[in-house]
């Protein structure tokens, strides 16, 4: 895997994302899990095309601050990028945007597995 490798995701604002939907607080504005999740699906999505179909990667470690809050209607990105690999170990830098203005930023990691191994785990 390519270390620098960058991948955006993106979201509208929608009743369903903001804090008094998901119970994370009692605004009308983006929840900070709805943005941590959007920001570990450009993670996932970043390094998917280099998985082998039986691998996935499942987020192990989120630290992030939420700085700005954002609308509904608002347009949202997160763009992850591949800082380090070790082994099964994956690290990306985070960071979240509505336009130009930073809402959120941090650290993420995330694992190389087997999809059937994991599975087999929980039962």
């Amino acid at each position: 895997m390519e270390i620098g490798k960058r991948y955006t995701a993106s979201l509208t604002v929608a009743d369903k994302d903001t804090a008094l939907a998901v119970g994370s607080g009692s605004l009308q504005v983006l929840a900070t899990p709805r943005m941590i999740a959007l920001m570990e699906e450009a993670a996932m999505k970043c390094v998917a095309d280099e998985m082998a179909d039986t691998d996935t990667t499942v987020g192990t470690l989120m630290n992030v601050s939420h700085v700005k809050a954002s609308p509904v209607g608002a347009e949202v990105r997160a763009e992850a990028e591949l800082i380090a690999v070790d082994g099964r170990k994956l690290s990306f830098s985070v960071a979240a945007y509505q336009g130009e203005t930073l809402i959120g930023e941090g650290s993420h990691e995330r694992f190389v597995v087997n999809i059937d191994k994991f599975m087999s785990k929980l039962k």
